[in-house]
């Protein structure tokens, strides 16, 4: 299956300069992770999975002007979103010199001018309150939203990618939040709107 087949199952509307972006960012990817294991997705289909996973809040968010990707990895969901948000400023923050390695190659690879990777743990970003601060698999809710109180204000969302536990970790939380969780397959999406 080509990628275009599976966001037309997820009813995800890319145009196809987009769509050929991200197939390059998927052999790119498949490329160096046969080297440098970068992530577990190991062939060009998970990848497209990993990819679709990432696209999918595009459904349902507000597009932001500005985003941050807390611990980007090999890219998921923050160069993808890069790709599909040409017109969104995007920083990668990701501490792993192997994978900044990645980021800032396929940043000039694919000619993505909206994106800049910080190589740095997110708390040590220094920038203005950005439009929505995303997250996939990094730490609990409670922890991101603490580490990133210095680069939000009231107006910022968080688009934060989880696992069943997000139940347990919205406990704590969510008497001061406005929030959705969409749920897909084996991912909730939190999508908080903002703070109370």
């Amino acid at each position: 299956m080509n990628l275009g087949q599976y966001l037309d199952n997820e009813k995800i509307i890319l145009e196809s300069d987009i769509i050929m972006k991200l197939e390059n960012f998927a052999s790119l990817l498949h490329e160096w992770n046969q080297i440098h294991n970068l992530t577990g997705a190991k062939t060009i289909d998970a990848i497209y999975v990993n990819i679709v996973d990432s696209l999918f809040p595009l459904t349902f968010i507000k597009k932001p002007k500005t985003l941050l990707d807390v611990g980007t990895g090999a890219g998921f969901p923050g160069i993808v979103l890069a790709i599909a948000l040409p017109d969104t400023k995007v920083v990668l923050a990701e501490p792993l010199k192997k994978r900044v390695s990645f980021l800032k190659y396929a940043v000039i690879d694919l000619g993505l001018p909206n994106v800049s990777v910080e190589a740095k743990r997110v708390e040590k970003v220094v920038h203005e309150a950005f439009e929505m601060i995303s997250s996939r698999a990094v730490t609990n809710t409670k922890l991101l939203l603490d580490l990133t109180k210095e680069i939000s204000d009231t107006h910022t969302e968080y688009l934060f990618y989880k696992g069943s536990r997000v139940f347990d970790e919205i406990e704590d939380v969510q008497h001061q939040l406005v929030y959705d969780i969409v749920q897909k397959n084996q991912r909730n999406y939190l999508y908080i709107k903002g703070q109370r």
